[in-house]
């Protein structure tokens, strides 16, 4: 599933193609043709990303909402368009560009009230300027679940995913399994800190980079990361390898539905 970092740029690719004109709309598949009637023609004025959540502004007809799921995908292509297969969602077309949506778990055509909705059910996001880390710490200083599953609950902080989760802790030297209300305050503050810097990078890049400039294979002269996610990373998908910086096997476990990674003597309880 992407991280949220993903959704931001989605959000920043769509304005930079169709904000401010008038956007055809259509739904190739016929699961949104309903919803792509009412919007096509119109102008995109706005668009927006709370954590995994894209939102496309069509002003008073609505917001076009996409959460990609595990299997959704989004890709860009210049004008002409190749004909569409029956498997996108939604089609947008202008005479510069188009953007084909397949498999999302959510498509929709939702009000401004149904938007709020959804704003106020997630927890702060590193990437929304407005955003900050006290309400995530009010839930986290109370809680008895681990901080590896508080990091993934999208109520409590919306936008970060498996790969941050693992390696922002790694940074911070976090044992994952440590209860939400053993982190001091000091401690959630420089990992949002640190959770806004590495995010934003990932905007800019678009991809996952993690590892400080000490640590880089230039400077470590250990040979760069061979994966298809294609970041610099200390402990994701890094199991049974040996830590970058201590040389202890990294570890992983499933945690929160999903495989967590870790150092035992980096990250130690």
């Amino acid at each position: 599933m992407p991280e949220g970092h993903t959704i931001h740029r989605l959000a920043a690719d769509h304005f930079e193609r169709f904000g401010g004109r008038p956007v055809r709309a259509s739904s190739p598949q016929g699961k949104f043709s309903d919803s792509a009637s009412l919007v096509d023609g119109q102008v995109m004025d706005t668009t927006e990303a709370h954590g995994k959540h894209l939102f496309l502004g069509f002003g008073a007809n609505g917001w076009v909402h996409i959460h990609l799921g595990l299997f959704g995908k989004l890709g860009f292509g210049a004008v002409p368009a190749p004909p569409p297969t029956d498997t996108v969602r939604l089609r947008l077309l202008n005479d510069g560009a188009y953007a084909d949506l397949r498999g999302p778990t959510t498509c929709s055509l939702i009000t401004d009230g149904e938007k709020q909705a959804i704003h106020e059910r997630l927890g702060p996001d590193p990437l929304r300027p407005d955003d900050a880390p006290d309400k995530a710490w009010s839930r986290i200083s109370r809680s008895r679940t681990t901080v590896a599953a508080l990091l993934m609950d999208q109520k409590v902080i919306a936008g970060v995913g498996n790969v941050y989760r693992a390696e922002v802790l790694f940074r911070h030297g976090i044992d994952p399994y440590r209860e939400g209300r053993d982190l001091t305050r000091a401690e959630w503050d420089a990992v949002w800190a640190d959770l806004v810097a590495l995010m934003r990078e990932g905007v800019r890049n678009n991809r996952i980079d993690t590892v400080r400039s000490e640590h880089t294979p230039e400077a470590m002269g250990r040979p760069p990361r061979v994966d298809d996610h294609g970041g610099e990373v200390y402990v994701y998908r890094r199991a049974a390898l040996p830590c970058h910086l201590c040389g202890a096997v990294i570890r992983t476990a499933p945690l929160a539905a999903r495989n967590l990674f870790w150092c035992p003597d980096c990250q130690r309880s």
